[in-house]
């Protein structure tokens, strides 16, 4: 299994849900995150006065995979998230040792698949 975490603009995210739930996920966690990379923040206007917003929005996704659909799933969040610009986002996939669905006591793959 894999562990799939996707920092991405929060404009971005009914496009990558799509994408996500069609390449066969069936299930994810959703947080909204402040952050900076390359970037490093940006400067604003309010009101005639210039400040800097050092930490952006982001939103970040948390999704267990099984190993067959994780470079699917992956290849569907960078296509969506990607508009170009600074700021798009980065994706982490680790190996997922166990997972463990409460309700029913299943193991494994049968705990994050549909």
């Amino acid at each position: 299994m894999k562990f799939i975490i996707a920092v991405i603009k929060p404009s971005r995210l009914d496009a990558v849900l799509d994408a996500i739930t069609e390449a066969g996920a069936s299930g994810l966690t959703v947080t909204e995150v402040r952050g900076y990379g390359r970037q490093k923040g940006k400067t604003e206007v309010y009101r005639g006065a210039e400040y800097e917003v050092k930490l952006l929005p982001k939103v970040k996704l948390e999704i267990a995979v099984p190993n067959d659909i994780a470079d699917t799933v992956v290849q569907a969040i960078s296509r969506t998230a990607n508009t170009g610009k600074i700021g798009d986002g980065k994706i982490f996939m680790l190996d997922l040792e166990q997972a463990l669905r409460i309700r029913t006591g299943e193991l494994g793959e049968n705990a994050v698949a549909g």
